[in-house]
């Protein structure tokens, strides 16, 4: 139900998947492996796979750091969106890529949850897409020495709180890998 005219299509967003972004995150393997499914899943049923990629000063392109990790390999003929913010379409052919395949409606996987996976499935969102969250398909690291709550408990809270995402002509939501599916206005 986008609000972007002449996008029904729908794409998979595998979001800093990296090694030194997800070293250490909360639940690491399984998360991977939930997007590599979703990955698969895409690629069968001819839906657009769009990977972003993250750099700062912490992270240096082209370091090891900075890198996929290995479980995950990119197809020659999918997008890479290279980011410097948050928001993984702040400063990015993001959108172009998405406009240049129909897409209105975006499945979004990846790191970190408190960071750039709520700060891109608000950016589209306000864009006019509609976003699904794969809610077993996303985590961040331990921040709780800074006051945050433990990864399990950011993940869970963004997972509630975007279940229930909705505005004028589009809506957000919160599904398990099982059950995405991304059919033409499908809703999850």
């Amino acid at each position: 139900m986008t609000t972007l005219p002449d996008r029904p299509n729908t794409a998979l967003l595998v979001i800093d998947v990296q090694n030194g972004v997800v070293e250490g995150a909360h639940n690491r393997d399984g998360v991977i492996a939930n997007i590599n499914t979703l990955v698969d899943k895409a690629r069968t049923e001819d839906v657009p796979v769009v990977w972003v990629q993250h750099s700062d000063d912490e992270l240096k392109r082209d370091s090891e750091s900075w890198q996929y990790v290995p479980e995950l390999v990119r197809s020659d003929t999918e997008p890479l969106v290279h980011k410097l913010y948050a928001d993984s379409f702040e400063a990015t052919e993001l959108e172009k890529l998405l406009a240049e395949r129909e897409v209105g409606r975006l499945v979004v996987t990846g790191a970190q949850t408190d960071v750039c996976i709520r700060s891109t499935l608000h950016g589209a969102f306000v864009r006019g897409y509609d976003v699904t969250l794969v809610g077993d398909a996303h985590t961040t690291e331990d921040l709780t020495q800074y006051g945050a709550p433990s990864p399990d408990q950011v993940i869970a809270h963004t997972n509630l709180y975007w279940q229930w995402q909705s505005a004028p002509g589009r809506n957000g939501g919160t599904v398990a890998t099982a059950d995405v599916t991304f059919g033409a206005g499908a809703g999850a």
